[in-house]
C-alpha cells in the first residue's frame, strides 16, 4: 500500500542548530558521504568531531546534514552522528534521489548536490567539503558529469573545497563552471588546487585573499541578484599536500584498475579513492583528513564575515 503524503517536509534541527538560527549566529552546513562513504570506523567519526569543533572554535556552528529513516536532519546530536558513522547499507544521495529517500523513509548521506538543496532549505549561507565533483576524464565517451556542477549553478550556497578532485578532468570541470556562470574563487593563490596537491597547473578564473573579501564578493552578487552559487578553493596546507606529478601516477593507475574491473556510475570515485589510499599507504586519507580541516576553518571564517 503507498504510504500518505505528509503535507509537510519531515525536518529536523539539531538542538544546537535551532538555537544557532534562533539568535542568528553564522552557521557552516557539512556533508555525510565523507562519513558514511569516505573513510572507515572509527577514523570517520573522529574526524567529523574534529571538524565541527574546529567550525565552532571559529565562532560558528556546525550543520552537519544527513537524511535519517525520512527525515532531513540539519546538525546531528552527538548520539546521531555516531550511529550515522557505524551505519551499513547507507544511500549516497544527490539531487536525483534526495527526496526518493525521505519519501521511501531511508537513510541516506549528501553529496555535495545534496547537502547544498538541504542547506539552502535551511537557509545556511556556507558549506564546507573535502572537493566536488565534476566531469570525469573520458566523460566525452561516458558522459559522466557530477551533479555538483549544475547545483553550484543553481543554488546560492557557498562551497569551500580544496579544488576538484584531482581523479577527474579539471580543465573540463572549471569550463562547464565557466558556461554556466558559477564564479570559481582560490584563496591566497593564483593557481587552481588539484584536492590532495595545492598545484593543479592551471590559473585560477579569480583570486581573494580574505573570507571577509569573500563575503563582501557574494553579498555583492545577491544585491545583483545573480542567482546560483560560489566555488571557493582552498589549497591544502603545503605540510600536508601530495605533489602533483606523484599524485598523478597513482590516479593513472587506480584509473586502469577501474576499467579492468568495469567499474561505473556511482561507484567510481569510491572506487578510485579506496584504490589510491591502497597505493598512497593511506597517506592520501592523511592529506584527505587535512584539506577538509583546512576547508571548515575557512568556511567558519567566511560565514562569520557574511553576519558582520
Amino acid at each position: 500500500m503507498t504510504k500518505p503524503i505528509s503535507p509537510l517536509l519531515p525536518i529536523a534541527y539539531s538542538k544546537e542548530v535551532a538555537s544557532a538560527k534562533q539568535r542568528g549566529a553564522p552557521l557552516v552546513a557539512l556533508e555525510s558521504t565523507i562519513i558514511t562513504h569516505g573513510m572507515p570506523y572509527p577514523g570517520n567519526i573522529e574526524m567529523a568531531r574534529s571538524v565541527e569543533t574546529i567550525i565552532r572554535e571559529q565562532g560558528a556552528v556546525p550543520a552537519t546534514i544527513a537524511v535519517i529513516h525520512g527525515t532531513l536532519h540539519i546538525g546531528l546530536e552527538a548520539a546521531q552522528l555516531e550511529q550515522l558513522a557505524k551505519a551499513t547499507e547507507v544511500m549516497k544521495v544527490s539531487r536525483a534521489d534526495l527526496a526518493f529517500a525521505i519519501a521511501e523513509r531511508r537513510t541516506g548521506a549528501t553529496t555535495v548536490a545534496a547537502t547544498m538543496i538541504a542547506a539552502a532549505r535551511a537557509g545556511i549561507r556556507v558549506f564546507a567539503t573535502g572537493g566536488i565533483g565534476g566531469v570525469h576524464r573520458g566523460a566525452e565517451e561516458s558522459f559522466d558529469i557530477s551533479a555538483d556542477l549544475e547545483e553550484l549553478a543553481r543554488t546560492g550556497v557557498i562551497v569551500v573545497c580544496a579544488g576538484a578532485k584531482a581523479i577527474l578532468d579539471i580543465p573540463k570541470t572549471l569550463e562547464v563552471l565557466e558556461t554556466r556562470g558559477v564564479p570559481v574563487v582560490t584563496y591566497e593563490s593564483e593557481e587552481f588546487p588539484a584536492f590532495w596537491s595545492r598545484s593543479s597547473g592551471i590559473r585560477s578564473p579569480l583570486s581573494l585573499n580574505s573570507p571577509a573579501a569573500i563575503a563582501n564578493f557574494q553579498t555583492v552578487r545577491e544585491q545583483l541578484g545573480i542567482d546560483g552559487g560560489m566555488l571557493v578553493a582552498n589549497p591544502v596546507p603545503e605540510a600536508d599536500e601530495i605533489a602533483r606529478e606523484e599524485m598523478e601516477i597513482y590516479i593513472e593507475r587506480a584509473l586502469d584498475s577501474a576499467e579492468r574491473d568495469e567499474v561505473t556510475g556511482k561507484a567510481v570515485t569510491p572506487y578510485l579513492l579506496s584504490t589510491i589510499f591502497d597505493l598512497t599507504d593511506g597517506q592520501s586519507l592523511k592529506t584527505n583528513i587535512a584539506l577538509v580541516e583546512n576547508n571548515a576553518r575557512l568556511a567558519a571564517e567566511i560565514a562569520v564575515a557574511l553576519g558582520e
